[in-house]
């Protein structure tokens, strides 16, 4: 099998649903017995900069404002985003306001808006 550049990696991982990334995240950390988070924090860490200039974000909260109408399809999006339960997500949903995603990356952070928009919630970044 020949191997796959970065790039060739990258673009398919940018074909992939949020829930597909995903299911392929907790595939990989349950068979290289890794955790995908701990690099995030790290990489999270505030950079020394000049103090002046304007500091760019690189981490989100994606925040549930408001379920909408579909209570049920938010819940089913809210699971395939986080490793909650069933009981644990309705809760979260049931609770809006409620932080769905936090320390996310720009990118996780606009596709788990768009899947949670898609199933009728009402979602804010921050």
């Amino acid at each position: 099998m020949a191997k796959m550049t970065t790039e060739e990696l990258l673009s398919v991982f940018e074909e992939m649903s949020v829930l597909e990334l995903k299911e392929f995240l907790d595939s990989f950390e349950e068979k290289f017995d890794v955790t995908a988070a701990a690099p995030v924090a790290v990489a999270a860490a505030p950079a020394g900069g000049d103090g002046g200039s304007e500091e760019v974000k690189d981490s989100f909260d994606v925040v549930l404002t408001e379920a909408g109408g579909q209570k049920i399809q938010v819940i089913k999006e809210v699971r395939g985003l986080t490793s909650l339960g069933l009981k644990e997500a309705k809760e979260l949903v049931d609770g809006a306001p409620s932080d769905i995603l936090k320390g996310a990356s720009k990118e996780d952070a606009d596709k788990a808006k768009e899947a949670l928009e898609a199933a009728g919630a009402t979602v804010e970044l921050k």
